[in-house]
């Protein structure tokens, strides 16, 4: 049902709150599996999806860079991704684009670039069809409901901020009353 890396993909957007940009701007170097954390540092741009013509750039506020703490069961999955990703760079070792990307491509045509966002996206409305969920669901959806998550476990609106990357606490705010007052 899922393609190669959908569970690790939206595994690390549930479990993180991280936005799809960031996710494919996401190297290897930027995760610490003895520490389980993950650092985000840049965003991938490409208006106009030629995935040879990416960029990466620094995130548009200081408070998207951040380091965010990760458990185990998203590091379990993040070493069998990097096992898989090894045989894939093995297959293709002398077209492979080595840019330390977590989430690159394994196609024949262009191994090793990164995803980009609107192939998440594509990946993302795939599932929920399948699921037969609502189809507005989107990657963003799951920043919202990490959101949530983290305000109905109890976490303070200012950490869950810090976590997010947020800037403008207003976005934060408006999804942590929602569920504060469900809690109540």
């Amino acid at each position: 049902m899922g393609l190669d890396q959908d569970y690790p993909i939206f595994l690390l957007l549930a479990y993180t709150g991280i936005r799809a940009g960031e996710l494919c701007a996401l190297k290897w170097r930027d995760i610490d599996f003895k520490e389980q954390t993950i650092s985000i540092s840049k965003t991938y741009y490409n208006p106009t999806n030629n995935r040879k013509e990416y960029k990466l750039l620094i995130p548009k506020t200081p408070t998207a860079v951040r380091i965010i703490d990760i458990d185990e069961t998203v590091i379990y999955e993040l070493s069998k991704h990097k096992l898989a990703q090894t045989q894939t760079m093995m297959k293709h070792r002398d077209i492979y684009h080595d840019k330390d990307f977590v989430f690159a491509s394994i196609d024949e045509e262009l191994p090793g670039y990164p995803l980009y966002i609107k192939k998440i996206e594509n990946r993302m409305r795939r599932l929920v069809k399948i699921a037969e969920l609502n189809p507005e669901l989107t990657p963003h959806s799951l920043r919202h409901t990490h959101t949530s998550l983290l305000a109905e476990a109890g976490v303070s609106l200012p950490q869950i901020m810090e976590r997010l990357g947020h800037k403008d606490e207003d976005t934060t705010k408006n999804v942590y009353l929602h569920v504060t007052k469900e809690m109540k």
